[in-house]
């Protein structure tokens, strides 16, 4: 049997509190029931820092503050053993000297790998380095480095060196390959920027001749007309504008000089027209415009000699009167020459090769009357007589659109040379020339 207790004596209930619950700041205890119980206990039962820990701290401080003077003692500990000649004092001090150095600059070398290589990229970092310690490892264990050691010893250096002459060799071949191909690169840049440089100074020139033509329309239309608008028939007004006509003819291109020549043929100033014998004035025809006397009519500007060898290559002439102008020489070669007026003009060696022909006049009345132009005769443009342009030597190559009247006329007055040009052939058509 066991003893009971002895239920006379009061018993002391356990308590629940511990030393963590203690250590809180406002002294309440949990129950058992988890309800928190405020207990009033001393502050006499926490325990108190031992002495040891009391001192541990300053001493701490102390290493903390004066690495520096731990350091500069430390040298002057090398620096003596180095005077004494004792090794141990310098070993020891260069030791510590060592060991304290990387203890201060150890923060700011930390510092600087958290900038150069970030936490997240340490683990990839010392994972390669792992890779390649663990690979040349592998290769010194499997005989790798042994294997290329024999094989660099049965090499013949020799044999390298030549080899190594025949690289340099091709090395020099292969420079002097590359500095072709970069010369030929800026020669080509070269070209490349000469070419848009003389694009853009075509367009400057284009404009700029433009620019001139357009000042020559309007300065030519203000000294022909009057206030009212109607043609001056004065000497001087008439020079003036010949004047101009030729210096802007002098000065401009092939596209130019059509230009000028459509321009003064649609105006009307190089028709011949009637004029007033008493008052110099063109006489209007009732019709809108002037009437038109071509055996004693006076041009606003005679063109004259100003196209004598002229380049017009290729230009458009349509509807031009070009009658009586000397023409000895020039160029017309692919001109469009459709509905030009040729009569008594002076085509002496031209060029009209591959131009379009039709309905060009080189005379007046009937091409079996027609005969070129005399300087002492009188034209008769009834008959045909002495309206037709001389055309001696001519160069009519491949013209378009020649009708059976202009062949008759450019055969018969031709010559034996300008002939042998026309398409078609001049086969029954007289040489009237006679040369």
């Amino acid at each position: 049997m066991t003893p009971e207790p002895d239920s006379s004596k009061p018993t002391q209930p356990q308590s629940n509190v511990t030393l963590e619950s203690l250590n809180g700041a406002d002294g309440k205890v949990a129950g058992k029931d988890g309800a928190v119980v405020a207990t009033d206990i001393p502050e006499m039962i926490v325990p108190a820092k031992s002495p040891i820990q009391q001192t541990a701290q300053p001493t701490n401080r102390i290493w903390k503050a004066n690495p520096i003077a731990l350091l500069l003692a430390s040298l002057a500990l090398m620096i003596l053993g180095l005077v004494i000649n004792n090794p141990w004092l310098g070993v020891s001090g260069a030791i510590i000297s060592l060991l304290l150095s990387l203890l201060i600059i150890w923060p700011f070398a930390r510092s600087v790998m958290d900038d150069l290589l970030p936490s997240p990229l340490r683990g990839q970092f010392l994972a390669a380095l792992g890779i390649l310690a663990a690979t040349l490892g592998l290769l010194k264990y499997l005989g790798v480095y042994l294997r290329l050691t024999k094989w660099a010893k049965q090499i013949q250096w020799d044999a390298v060196g030549s080899l190594a002459e025949w690289f340099g060799a091709l090395g020099q071949i292969f420079i002097a390959v590359l500095a072709v191909y970069i010369a030929w690169q800026q020669y080509v840049i070269s070209r490349d920027l000469t070419l848009e440089q003389n694009r853009l100074t075509s367009q400057q020139n284009i404009l700029t001749q433009q620019q001139t033509i357009d000042a020559y329309f309007q300065g030519v239309s203000d000294l022909a007309l009057d206030d009212e608008g109607l043609l001056e028939d004065w000497p001087q007004e008439r020079a003036f504008s010949e004047g101009r006509t030729a210096a802007i003819l002098g000065s401009v291109d092939a596209a130019g000089k059509a230009k000028v020549l459509r321009f003064l043929s649609q105006s009307r100033l190089l028709t011949p027209l009637k004029r007033d014998r008493r008052l110099g004035r063109p006489i209007l025809n009732g019709d809108g415009g002037y009437e038109e006397d071509r055996a004693y009519g006076v041009r606003v500007i005679d063109l004259g000699v100003m196209l004598a060898g002229a380049d017009l290559t290729g230009t458009d002439l349509r509807w031009t009167e070009l009658s009586e102008a000397n023409l000895i020489r020039a160029n017309l070669s692919r001109c469009d020459l459709v509905k030009a007026n040729f009569a008594r003009c002076i085509l002496y060696e031209a060029n009209l090769s591959y131009s379009d022909f039709k309905g060009v006049r080189l005379f007046y009345g009937k091409a079996e009357n027609a005969t070129p132009r005399s300087r002492t005769e009188y034209p008769d443009y009834k008959t045909g007589l002495h309206t037709g342009a001389v055309i001696e030597s001519a160069n009519f190559t491949g013209v378009e659109r020649l009708d059976d009247e202009q062949r008759y006329y450019c055969c018969a007055w031709g010559g034996e040379q300008t002939r042998a040009t026309i398409p078609g052939g001049c086969e029954g058509i007289p040489n009237k020339l006679g040369r």
